[in-house]
């Protein structure tokens, strides 16, 4: 602590001079004395937030067990009518949910829709498309690393599944060049036991549809897609019956 000790100056006036008591440490060496760090301000008032909120929280509990303690029948009605409350709510969050659903899947089956789709959006369509149609383990890869794997799935008979989606305009197609790359990656990179391009639009005939046949790519053209979409059930060049 400061202290205060009076001195005359050299003009004859007296004056109150303050200095810190300093203390010794070692041989003879003079120190200030040490102050205490104090926690910063922001620390101080999350502190005080916390006790504040505490002493809340105490003083409402404490409320609570009174107010039960003096009106139990109230209490229980109290009681029975916010478990009520939570059951209409959550009700009908799950009625809201499941009508969202239903209607995503009738939007689902209709072709038309992928035409305003961009890439991903077509991705997750089709990925929804297997799931519905029974396939499980439905995972969307579709990226800049993907390696042509935009969707895989394991199908109904348990044959691993790898596609690639192709969103187009429906006056372009997708030629052989994108089957060629394709199959270089689906069985030696992702171990597919059912490699499969799909497009919502069509594919080059002739040596395209020659590759693909050669090369044992599974090729689901927009004919093939609306039907698929429309029944819910995969043609039977992808599973093979």
């Amino acid at each position: 602590m400061p202290r205060v000790r009076p001195h005359t100056r050299h003009d004859g006036i007296r004056v109150r001079g303050h200095y810190r008591k300093r203390r010794r440490s070692g041989a003879g060496a003079v120190t200030r004395s040490s102050t205490r760090r104090r926690p910063p301000r922001g620390e101080l008032l999350d502190r005080s937030g916390i006790v504040l909120w505490g002493a809340v929280i105490l003083i409402v509990a404490a409320v609570i067990v009174e107010f039960v303690r003096q009106h139990p029948y109230w209490s229980a009605l109290i009681a029975v009518l916010i478990v009520a409350a939570t059951i209409a709510v959550l009700s009908a969050v799950s009625k809201d949910r499941a009508r969202a659903r239903a209607e995503q899947a009738e939007r689902d089956r209709l072709i038309e829709v992928t035409d305003a789709m961009s890439g991903p959006e077509f991705e997750q369509w089709f990925a929804r498309l297997l799931a519905h149609s029974g396939f499980t383990g439905v995972t969307v890869r579709g990226g800049p690393a993907d390696r042509g794997a935009d969707v895989t799935a394991t199908a109904p008979d348990g044959r691993s599944v790898v596609v690639q989606c192709k969103r187009h305009a429906v006056g372009n197609r997708v030629g052989s060049a994108a089957i060629q790359r394709f199959a270089g990656t689906c069985r030696a990179v992702h171990g597919g036991d059912i490699c499969m391009i799909v497009t919502n639009g069509f594919f080059t005939t002739g040596d395209g549809l020659r590759l693909a046949h050669e090369l044992g790519i599974v090729l689901v053209d927009r004919r093939l897609l609306e039907v698929w979409a429309h029944t819910g059930a995969p043609p039977t060049t992808v599973v093979g019956r």
